[in-house]
Parts: structure tokens; C-alpha cells; sequence
């Protein structure tokens, strides 16, 4: 699906919006004309969250449009409008912001890969000065809900190299992959453990765009495009959903689009390990130790603990190169679902600088995250009496923070480094965030880079 069906840059033909909060409503009724008034007392319209009304003219069409905000919220009420108004062109009187704009197409995104679904778009009147910066960041939301909602029929770590090898090819950028037993050649000992019972070989994906005079930005991306748990196999319930463990990866793919269409001066280099953790006679098992890139050891405790070590990997691939920054998105734990719900980033840094200015800029653009700490004294948790580590630990608290903890051990000191454990699913339908595949994180990262490269 492209973002834009969802936008127009001529107004001449557009339906008025208006967007009314509480406040405005109580304050302002008595401006408005009689016939306005009764329409939005026929509709017990008081500017709440979810409030509509629309004016008919003589013709029985409609002239105008009101729509509530409750407390001034516009990417909220511009979703439900989306959704609520008949196909139409809408332009909205007063400011309209990105964030609300980009609410407008991502409510009524639709997965329509394995079933058509008629959609009749409203279209949303733009400046044509914001029309680029909002089509690139939308159709990032829109690659990494495609990318998630694809099952791993369809979307296996062959499948996901061919997506970055496009990318590249789209942005004229240069692709590397190593697969199979090219892993152990080069020195990507846990990658190839985890994926080598799988069909499909395992790969590290590599792309890397822009001058190398610019900021050097590393993205690293957890590709587990299937994880059945491996030996210690998930429960039936557990496995449903997870086509989407590859969700960090889809989040970096997404971010990297962005980058390369917003022609962002920085050197950017992607990493996405990309590996089904399968059963079969060749899968590791509990109680292997292996010898990581930087010379870890590190004792399997769980197999389905398998994010992390794929991460770890890439990671000290990533700071060989000495990055400016470096950022890794993943569907890694439940425990961060259980720290922060379901519509939360959680954010691990090394950074505290860093912690403050992205979380500033994600209430500015309404993509909310938490920061949770990387607390020294649960390393003692990750530890093993055969290997310098274990990946995982039998503790039942502290679990996304232990897996932080883990990834931290892999990443070099002096470099800023972000972790974002997310959820990357909606469990259900709402305005703006239809059921699926859920980019959580994007458009709070993209921000920023944008402040500070941009």
C-alpha cells in the first residue's frame, strides 16, 4: 500500500475540518450559527476524543466537518477522522502537524498482500513543502507493518536478504550477505549456531550508504524471522506469533529507507542478522558454549534466548567500525512487555545524554517510549560455571534488563548505544493502530537523527 493514497496538494475541492477540543468547544459555541450549534447538539458533540459531526448543505452533501480532541490531542483525532469520514478530500482550518498527518494514512493502512480489501481513501490536504517528509516517514510505518505481517512462508531469512539486496539496489547503496557456513569463516560463530537447523541458512545482511566523511550510523536489527523457542520449544500459544520476531529487523530496514530517501548526510551501515530458530538434528542445545566474535564464551542456558546471541554478533561487527551511534531494535523480551505494556519502546542506553534527548523527542512527536536502566548489579544473574557467560538466567524478575545487560557485554564503551526492546504487534484494532505489525520507536528515532544530522 502506498502513502499517497492518502494525501492531496490541492485544496480547492476539499471539505473544511475542523478540529475542536474541549476547551475550544465550551469557549466557542456561542460563535458558531444556529444551525451549527443544533448539528452538534444532535450529536452530543462536546469536543471529546471519538466526537464528529458533519454539516450538510442544500445538496445533502457535506460542507463542513468538526472533529474532537479532547485535550488537544491531533495525531488521536485525525486517526479517528481517517476512519469515521465518507471518502472524501478534507483540509484541515488551522495548523495541521506531521504527526497528525502521518496518523491520517497510517489509520487506514491496510495488509492486503493475501486478501483484497476495497478501500475508498480520504485524502488529506498538504502543503506541498511537507508532502516529501511526510510520504517518506508514512511509507516507513508502512514497510515495516508489510515486512512484519508477511509470514515466514513468505518472508524466511532468503527472502528478507532479497528485501535489504533491493533496498540497496533502490538507493544506489552497496549489499553484503554471508550465509551458511561463510558465517563460520568470517567469525559469526552465534548467528550461525542459532539458524543452521533451519532450511533456510542463516545470513548476516550488511548495507551501507553515504560519504564516509559524514557521521557513521550503525543500525542493527534482531531478523529472527521464525523462532519456535528451538530445543526448549515455545508453547502452541507462545509461537502464534512469531512471523513477527523479526520485527527489529523490520524496524532498521524501515529507519534505513528513511535515511537514504530523506538523503540524510550521515554513513549509515545496516546489520541484520536474519535466521529461523528451527528444531532439527543440527540445533544447538542447552548447555553448548560458544565462543562469540569477541572472544566471549558464553554457556546456552535457554535456546529460546536466541535473540541475543544473534545480536551479539552483529553488535561487535558494528563497533569495529567505530560508529557515532549505534542503535538496535528487537522483539526481544516479554518481561519488557510486562515492564511497559504492549504501546511502549523500551529503551536501554549507555548514554544519559542521549536517554534525555530522545525521550524529549518522543513527546514531541507522540511515539511513546520508557526508559529502563541497565542496572550493574543484575550482571551477577547472567552467570555460568563454564563460560564467561550465560545467555539467559532462571531468575524470574529483571528479564529485559538481564537481556540488556547481555547485549551490553557486546558493545563497545566509549560508543552511544541504543537498545530498544519492543513489541512491533497490535493486538488490536484502533484508530491509527490497526491490528499487526506496529513500527514502535520509528518515528521517535527518525526525529532525532533528523535534529541532529539532519
Amino acid at each position: 500500500m502506498q502513502a499517497k493514497l492518502f494525501y492531496e496538494t490541492q485544496g480547492e475541492r476539499a471539505i473544511p475540518l475542523y478540529l475542536i477540543s474541549q476547551g475550544q468547544w465550551e469557549e466557542e459555541l456561542s460563535m458558531l450559527t444556529p444551525a451549527v450549534q443544533n448539528c452538534l447538539s444532535l450529536h452530543q458533540f462536546k469536543g471529546k476524543i471519538g466526537d464528529a459531526c458533519f454539516i450538510q448543505n442544500a445538496d445533502g452533501l457535506i460542507d463542513k466537518a468538526y472533529i474532537g480532541t479532547g485535550d488537544g490531542n491531533q495525531v488521536q483525532a485525525l486517526a479517528n477522522a481517517a476512519l469515521i469520514l465518507p471518502p472524501n478530500i478534507y483540509q484541515v482550518q488551522g495548523i495541521c502537524s506531521q504527526e497528525g498527518a502521518i496518523s491520517w494514512a497510517l489509520a487506514q493502512y491496510r495488509f492486503e498482500a493475501y486478501k483484497k480489501q476495497e478501500v475508498q481513501p480520504r485524502l488529506l490536504v498538504v502543503h506541498p513543502d511537507n508532502l516529501n517528509s511526510i510520504l517518506a516517514l508514512t511509507q516507513a510505518h508502512f514497510l515495516v507493518r508489510d515486512l512484519i505481517n508477511k509470514p515466514t512462508s513468505d518472508l524466511g531469512p532468503k527472502e528478507l536478504a532479497e528485501v535489504v539486496e533491493q533496498l540497496a539496489e533502490t538507493h544506489k547503496a552497496q549489499f553484503r550477505q554471508w550465509v551458511g557456513d561463510e558465517l563460520l569463516k568470517d567469525n559469526f560463530p552465534a548467528i550461525h549456531a542459532v539458524g543452521r537447523a533451519s532450511k533456510s541458512a542463516p545470513r548476516l545482511l550488511s548495507l551501507t550508504w553515504g560519504d564516509e566523511k559524514n557521521p557513521h550510523i550503525t543500525l542493527v536489527g534482531k531478523g529472527v524471522c521464525f523462532d519456535s523457542g528451538g530445543l526448549d520449544i515455545k508453547s502452541a500459544s507462545g509461537m502464534r506469533l512469531m512471523k513477527k520476531d523479526m520485527g527489529g529487523a523490520a524496524h532498521v530496514i524501515g529507519l534505513a529507507q528513511w535515511i537514504m530517501t530523506r538523503n540524510l548526510p550521515v554513513r549509515l551501515h545496516m546489520l541484520v542478522p536474519a535466521v529461523e530458530n528451527s528444531i532439527g538434528p543440527d540445533a544447538f542445545r542447552p548447555g553448548d558454549v560458544l565462543t562469540m566474535r569477541n572472544g566471549l564464551t558464553v554457556e546456552v542456558h535457554n535456546t529460546d534466548a536466541e535473540g541475543r546471541l544473534v545480536l551479539a554478533d552483529a553488535l561487535v561487527k558494528a563497533c569495529e567500525e567505530q560508529p557515532e551511534l549505534l542503535i538496535d531494535f528487537a522483539t526481544l523480551t516479554g518481561a519488557a512487555r510486562v515492564s511497559v505494556g504492549t504501546e511502549i519502546a523500551a529503551l536501554f542506553t549507555n548514554n544519559d545524554h542521549l536517554a534525555a534527548e530522545v525521550t524529549a523527542v518522543s513527546h514531541k512527536v507522540v511515539d511513546p517510549i520508557w526508559r529502563l536502566p541497565l542496572f550493574p548489579a543484575y550482571e551477577d544473574l547472567l552467570r555460568s560455571n563454564v563460560a564467561d557467560l550465560a545467555n539467559s538466567s532462571d531468575h524470574p524478575y529483571a528479564g529485559a534488563i538481564v537481556a540488556g545487560l547481555f547485549l551490553q557485554r557486546f558493545v563497545a564503551k566509549s560508543i552511544p548505544w541504543m537498545h530498544f526492546d519492543i513489541m512491533a504487534w497490535n493486538l488490536g484494532n484502533r484508530p491509527g493502530k490497526p491490528e499487526g505489525g506496529e513500527a514502535m520507536g520509528l518515528h521517535t528515532v527518525a526525529e532525532y537523527l533528523l535534529e541532529v544530522y539532519g
